[in-house]
């Protein structure tokens, strides 16, 4: 395997220390073969000592330290990214493959590929950015033009760290390596799909880039919709690059707010003072660097619909927020009621069966309508659950052994990043213009109490 530098600019940031540099020592581990030199730029006046000391420490939060003598001779750079020579020399000796990250603000990220358009490149030259891909449909395309000026788009990785995790992939097995499942994963059975991803987590001085984006951007646009897409996507003939990110595009092209209206088919809500996790916690508008004029949601709601003939009529709920009583991260499909129950068995189920996928900890469960007990003529609900495990990866760890693969199979397509747009934007809209109210939830509670419980 030849040698790959990876080049994070933003090195000194968050992102970096807690989720990059553990992946890089996880990836390490996993692959002894791998040869990796490792770089950091950014803005903090930083030595290369400080640089070393935060990779040791982020290795040793995985049990890696032993990984440490791999990128020993790891440098760092105090640079001005938006700058075209500080950014030239910052790659200027670089021989064979290289992996731009860019642990970056999106605006920062704009103006740094804005200069990399001037700039010698190595030819397999990779660009691995984060989300939010753009702030609208059209800056996300204006976005798409620029990079792919800089290198193909089969060389640009846009970053969605769900499409790593073994539960979203194990979404793919179930439904398609399954002779029970596969023939009723359409609107003949399937009554309703729910994708959800609540938090007990309030801001936890985020508002910098939260109170800027919501739960609508930050979750939904940028990661519910990418699950709808793996849901909703007819079966590709390959999990290469081409086939599934081709049948992930088609589906999220025939995605749209139910209705077209987005007054009744979407909901939006934030947290007022309660408590957290056994913590006080200051209402939303009252935390540190929130700007009350805004508006920002910490808890939204949207019901979708896919055009085609496999999910006609059938609702997508995707919800996500803040501040809430329990974290609940799911893949829930509801199943329509069977057409006829004999005479003789007892109780009308309210559907025909679920089957969920949890997040964290990752678990199948498949909820049945069953009788006996007892009454033996009795129906009652009963759960065949398996766990899933963690996977053997971190999510970032699965993510980046395909940037340094070169394989954007796990990727967001640029076509896709931009119907992601397309899809909300008419919720942003309606909520900007007052169409849609905000609601008020206590921090710790299940949400607003008039949203629907089973949704809650």
């Amino acid at each position: 395997m030849t040698s790959t530098t990876l080049l994070i600019l933003g090195a000194s940031g968050d992102l970096t220390s807690r989720l990059l540099l553990p992946a890089i020592a996880q990836l390490l581990q996993r692959q002894p073969e791998r040869e990796l030199v490792l770089r950091g730029a950014g803005s903090d006046d930083w030595t290369d000592e400080r640089w070393q000391q935060t990779v040791q420490a982020a290795f040793a939060t995985v049990d890696a330290e032993d990984q440490v003598a791999r990128v020993a001779g790891t440098t760092y750079v105090k640079a001005d990214v938006t700058d075209r020579d500080s950014l030239a020399g910052l790659v200027a000796d670089i021989q064979g493959s290289l992996v731009i990250y860019f642990a970056l603000p999106p605006a920062i990220a704009r103006l740094a590929c804005e200069q990399l358009v001037e700039i010698p490149l190595p030819e397999s030259t990779v660009l691995a950015l984060e989300k939010p891909f753009g702030n609208d449909e059209q800056s996300a395309a204006s976005l798409n033009a620029l990079v792919t000026r800089i290198v193909p788009e089969t060389q640009i990785f846009r970053v969605d760290h769900f499409l790593g995790r073994s539960t979203i992939l194990n979404i793919m097995g179930v439904r398609f390596a399954n002779r029970l499942i596969e023939p009723v994963w359409s609107a003949d059975h399937v009554e309703s799909v729910l994708v959800r991803y609540d938090e007990s987590l309030a801001l936890e001085n985020r508002a910098r880039y939260y109170d800027k984006a919501g739960a609508l951007i930050d979750m939904i646009q940028s990661h519910l919709l990418q699950v709808v897409a793996i849901l909703a996507m007819e079966q590709p003939a390959d999990l290469d690059e081409i086939d599934l990110r081709d049948a992930m595009a088609a589906a999220l092209r025939a995605t749209r707010i139910k209705d077209d209206d987005p007054s009744r088919s979407t909901r939006r809500a934030r947290y007022g003072a309660g408590k957290s996790e056994g913590r006080p916690v200051p209402a939303y508008v009252d935390e540190d660097g929130v700007d009350a004029s805004r508006g920002t949601e910490t808890l939204a709601e949207i019901t979708c619909e896919v055009q085609t003939a496999r999910w006609a009529g059938v609702p997508f709920i995707l919800r996500s927020g803040k501040a809430l009583a329990e974290r609940r991260a799911e893949v829930v499909i509801t199943f329509r009621p069977v057409r006829h129950i004999p005479g003789g068995l007892t109780g009308t189920p309210s559907d025909g069966g679920v089957l969920r996928f949890t997040l964290g900890p990752d678990r199948i469960d498949l909820e049945l309508n069953v009788n006996g007990g007892d009454d033996p003529f009795a129906l009652r609900r009963d759960v065949l659950s398996t766990p899933l495990g963690q996977g053997t990866l971190l999510a970032y760890t699965e993510v980046l052994s395909e940037i340094l693969d070169g394989d954007v199979a796990l990727s967001v397509r640029a076509d896709a990043a931009e119907q992601c747009w397309r899809i909300i934007q008419p919720a942003l809209d309606a909520w900007r213009s007052g169409a849609v109210p905000m609601e008020e939830y206590p921090a710790g509670s299940l949400g607003p109490a008039d949203w629907a419980t089973s949704q809650c």
